[in-house]
């Protein structure tokens, strides 16, 4: 029977964020679907509440090389090996992504953030298909209107050793992606492999950087698309609010009424600072 993991990386200030999300993953995926949470050693006590048959949380330091270590009072890391850039969350986050996926022995894994939350039943055949793990991908969909995006595909190439080529180029950024780890840790290889260095202290490195972006261009510029023949994918699965700007009862009302029947997951940015008690009625009625 294949396997399915749900990996979240999480912290502290998003624990009530994460309970819910926890809350359903249990509700709308099978007994054998594992939720893993990773969280800083200090916040481990705080999400053992979580503790269950089919939560595993982990340490993040479990994931990350001993020369990478906290920076007291501030959100940096450092890597010892390369202090300077200091790696930051957003980074830092990326790099226990890919090493938990990497880490992991299910046959697919789907990178969940504490602000989705299921709201219809999923399994590991949502993800998997005749062994070929779903691939996202909207073909020519990032060009100069999508700076941030342009700027993760190149370092994605340089990354992986594959010559620089213009836009436009694929979108591959979702807020709800599923992995095969066996893909990833080829992925890891060819980084260390085109760059000389660990995969860790060339990712780390970076300033501009999608685990996303990477893991598409890897798949469609290494393994030619290969590992994404017969399940590419244009839809999301997840009804997503990546706005900065909070929502209340009414726009709230409005963003869930553009769910789509294929949705098995709702996001709200935790950076739109929507209030908790908004974003739970609305999820409330949806689930009924």
């Amino acid at each position: 029977m294949s396997e399915l993991a749900v990996i979240t990386p999480s912290f502290g200030p998003d624990f009530e964020l994460c309970a819910a999300l926890h809350r359903s993953v249990l509700a709308h995926s099978p007994a054998s679907v594992r939720h893993h949470i990773i969280v800083p050693r200090a916040d481990l006590p705080l999400f053992g509440r979580l503790a269950g048959d089919r939560t595993v949380l982990h340490d993040e330091a479990d994931f990350l090389p001993r020369s990478v270590r906290s920076v007291p009072g501030t959100k940096y890391s450092v890597n010892l090996r390369r202090p300077f850039p200091p790696l930051r969350g957003w980074i830092l986050q990326q790099v226990i992504k890919l090493a938990a996926a990497a880490r992991s022995t299910a046959d697919v894994v789907v990178l969940v953030d504490s602000d989705i939350e299921f709201v219809r039943p999923f399994s590991v055949d949502t993800f998997r298909r005749d062994g070929v793990v779903r691939f996202y991908r909207q073909p020519g969909e990032v060009d100069g209107r999508l700076p941030r995006h342009v700027r993760w595909h190149q370092v994605a190439r340089a990354l992986l050793g594959l010559p620089a080529q213009p836009p436009p180029y694929p979108d591959y950024v979702s807020s709800l992606l599923a992995w095969d780890p066996a893909v990833v840790r080829q992925l890891l290889d060819r980084i260390e492999s085109s760059t000389g260095r660990r995969w860790v202290d060339a990712v780390g490195s970076q300033l501009h950087f999608s685990e996303w972006t990477l893991y598409g261009v890897f798949v469609d510029g290494v393994l030619g698309g290969a590992a994404a023949d017969g399940f590419a994918a244009t839809g999301t699965l997840c009804h997503s609010y990546w706005e900065e700007t909070p929502l209340d009862e009414r726009s709230v009302a409005e963003f869930m009424a553009g769910i789509r029947p294929e949705d098995v997951a709702v996001m709200i940015s935790a950076k739109s600072r929507t209030p908790l008690p908004v974003r739970r009625a609305a999820l409330a009625d949806l689930t009924g």
